[in-house]
């Protein structure tokens, strides 16, 4: 990678010290000559990454996916600092941004383009998703919907909601609701449902070039709606809604000897890795 000459911080000040990390490493920064400004700004406006070469998001997940749409928009690399509990996006911890920030400024990492999803309503809005569509009944209660993979019918189902996840976001809402995980490279996208009524429905993986479309068989007042944990179209989408894996990517900044599965049994407590 190119040498950075120009970063912003994008913090989440309610995180215990994150505002005081951020000074720390623009001072750091700025014996480089490396022009910086940090903004508790989140989501990010897209102009605030115009002339920006890298974006540090110092927070957790939650403050990192608000930076989804404008990243997409100007392909700034996005590095994630870690200030909460389990961060699979947000790859660095405090200790390692530390240490590896003039490193990390002479353009010593990776960039891992990660899978988005493209959400249409009927209406032809549209959303994207770095973690997963969410699909649910806006109260308690089954929600009857229909999944169509690229014009065939794939499954009627009646439960709580069905999830749309991609391979990052597979750590996440999906794994609770006893999906997958998924390797990150992989170009798929799975469908989880949540506690479906029949118990032999399971989720279903999808390659990169499926189109699925999801039908609403009851009153649309009844859904939520939300991508990456957010409200998507207001939750006033019209139904069926179209899915698809996006062409374009989310540029995550990663260590050059990132171990993903190191990630995964540290993060889930699996087995007794103390490497």
């Amino acid at each position: 990678m190119n040498t950075i000459r120009s970063v912003i911080f994008v913090v989440n000040g309610n995180k215990e010290g994150a505002t005081s990390l951020a000074q720390s490493l623009q001072k750091e920064a700025e014996t480089l000559n490396v022009q910086c400004r940090i903004t508790t700004c989140y989501p990010l406006p897209r102009e605030d990454l115009n002339g920006v070469d890298l974006c540090c998001v110092i927070g957790g997940d939650g403050t990192l996916l608000g930076v989804v749409e404008s990243a997409l928009e100007t392909q700034v690399p996005v590095l994630g600092v870690n200030m909460g509990k389990l961060g699979f996006l947000a790859t660095y911890s405090a200790a390692q941004v530390k240490e590896n920030f003039i490193s990390l400024l002479k353009g010593e990492f990776q960039v891992a383009a990660r899978t988005v999803l493209e959400c249409w309503d009927a209406s032809g809005k549209k959303t994207y998703s770095l973690n997963d569509i969410v699909v649910k009944n806006h109260s308690a209660g089954l929600i009857s919907l229909d999944l169509y993979s690229n014009d065939q019918q794939v499954n009627d189902y009646n439960c709580d909601g069905i999830i749309l996840s991609t391979p990052t976001g597979s750590t996440a809402y999906n794994l609770s609701a006893g999906g997958p995980l998924i390797h990150p490279e992989a170009k798929v996208v799975a469908v989880t449902p949540i506690c479906p009524h029949t118990l032999s429905n399971r989720s279903v993986i999808f390659d990169q070039g499926t189109e699925l479309r999801v039908f609403l068989r009851e009153h649309p007042n009844s859904v939520y709606l939300s991508t990456d944990g957010h409200p998507a179209f207001e939750n006033k989408g019209q139904f069926p809604l179209t899915i698809t894996i996006a062409t374009t990517t989310f540029p995550l900044v990663e260590h050059r000897k990132y171990d993903h599965f190191h990630l995964v049994r540290t993060k889930l407590r699996w087995g007794n890795d103390s490497s």
